[in-house]
Protein backbone atom coordinates (compact mmCIF):
# COMPACT_ATOMS: atom_id res chain seq x y z
CA UNK A 1 0.00 0.00 0.00
CA UNK A 2 1.57 3.72 -0.55
CA UNK A 3 2.12 6.42 1.35
CA UNK A 4 2.89 9.84 0.88
CA UNK A 5 4.16 10.50 3.93
CA UNK A 6 7.51 9.27 5.07
CA UNK A 7 6.88 8.30 8.15
CA UNK A 8 3.89 6.38 8.11
CA UNK A 9 4.12 2.85 8.83
CA UNK A 10 8.16 3.12 8.41
CA UNK A 11 11.00 2.95 10.33
CA UNK A 12 12.28 6.43 9.51
CA UNK A 13 11.48 8.17 12.95
CA UNK A 14 13.16 5.78 14.92
CA UNK A 15 16.26 5.88 12.46
CA UNK A 16 16.23 9.56 12.79
CA UNK A 17 16.11 10.04 16.34
CA UNK A 18 18.21 7.21 17.33
CA UNK A 19 21.18 8.99 15.27
CA UNK A 20 19.98 12.45 16.65
CA UNK A 21 19.25 13.84 13.43
CA UNK A 22 17.56 17.38 13.71
CA UNK A 23 17.40 19.37 10.12
CA UNK A 24 16.10 17.28 6.99
CA UNK A 25 16.97 18.20 3.36
CA UNK A 26 13.66 16.79 1.10
CA UNK A 27 14.27 15.87 -2.47
CA UNK A 28 11.94 13.88 -4.84
CA UNK A 29 8.94 13.05 -6.52
CA UNK A 30 5.80 14.20 -6.41
CA UNK A 31 6.23 17.53 -5.08
CA UNK A 32 2.48 17.72 -3.99
CA UNK A 33 1.95 14.54 -2.51
CA UNK A 34 5.25 12.69 -1.27
CA UNK A 35 6.91 15.88 -0.82
CA UNK A 36 4.24 17.63 1.10
CA UNK A 37 3.40 15.27 3.03
CA UNK A 38 6.59 14.30 4.28
CA UNK A 39 7.59 17.88 5.03
CA UNK A 40 4.68 18.25 7.25
CA UNK A 41 4.52 15.59 9.14
CA UNK A 42 8.10 16.51 9.73
CA UNK A 43 7.62 19.32 10.97
CA UNK A 44 5.04 18.32 13.10
CA UNK A 45 7.60 15.82 14.80
CA UNK A 46 10.14 18.33 15.74
CA UNK A 47 12.54 18.20 12.49
CA UNK A 48 13.52 21.18 10.41
CA UNK A 49 13.65 20.81 6.47
CA UNK A 50 14.80 22.44 3.43
CA UNK A 51 13.39 21.54 0.21
CA UNK A 52 15.69 21.81 -2.71
CA UNK A 53 12.83 22.96 -5.57
CA UNK A 54 15.04 22.06 -8.44
CA UNK A 55 15.81 18.89 -7.05
CA UNK A 56 11.67 17.66 -6.41
CA UNK A 57 8.92 17.46 -9.48
CA UNK A 58 5.72 16.80 -10.11
CA UNK A 59 3.33 16.90 -12.76
CA UNK A 60 -0.20 17.98 -14.38
CA UNK A 61 -2.97 17.81 -12.48
CA UNK A 62 -6.97 17.51 -13.35
CA UNK A 63 -9.73 18.89 -11.26
CA UNK A 64 -12.98 18.98 -12.78
CA UNK A 65 -11.83 18.54 -16.32
CA UNK A 66 -8.98 21.40 -15.82
CA UNK A 67 -5.75 20.40 -16.34
CA UNK A 68 -3.36 22.28 -13.93
CA UNK A 69 0.22 22.93 -15.09
CA UNK A 70 3.28 20.49 -13.51
CA UNK A 71 5.06 24.28 -13.07
CA UNK A 72 1.68 25.93 -11.64
CA UNK A 73 1.53 22.97 -8.81
CA UNK A 74 5.24 23.06 -8.07
CA UNK A 75 5.47 26.45 -7.56
CA UNK A 76 1.83 26.46 -5.48
CA UNK A 77 3.06 23.31 -3.02
CA UNK A 78 6.78 24.97 -2.74
CA UNK A 79 5.20 28.10 -2.22
CA UNK A 80 3.26 26.81 0.84
CA UNK A 81 6.13 25.09 2.32
CA UNK A 82 8.25 27.57 2.13
CA UNK A 83 5.43 29.71 4.30
CA UNK A 84 5.71 27.70 7.13
CA UNK A 85 7.64 24.68 7.38
CA UNK A 86 10.57 24.66 5.35
CA UNK A 87 13.51 26.69 3.55
CA UNK A 88 12.91 26.00 0.32
CA UNK A 89 15.93 27.02 -2.10
CA UNK A 90 17.59 25.47 -5.23
CA UNK A 91 20.56 23.35 -4.99
CA UNK A 92 22.91 26.01 -5.96
CA UNK A 93 21.98 28.27 -2.82
CA UNK A 94 22.23 24.88 -0.55
CA UNK A 95 25.73 23.57 -1.70
CA UNK A 96 27.42 27.02 -1.85
CA UNK A 97 26.73 27.60 2.39
CA UNK A 98 28.26 23.73 2.76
Amino acid sequence: LFRSNSFRETELLDYLRSNKVEKLVVVGMMTHMCIDATVRAAVDLGFSCTVIADACATRDLEINGSVVAALDVQHAFLAALAFFYAQVQDIETYLARY
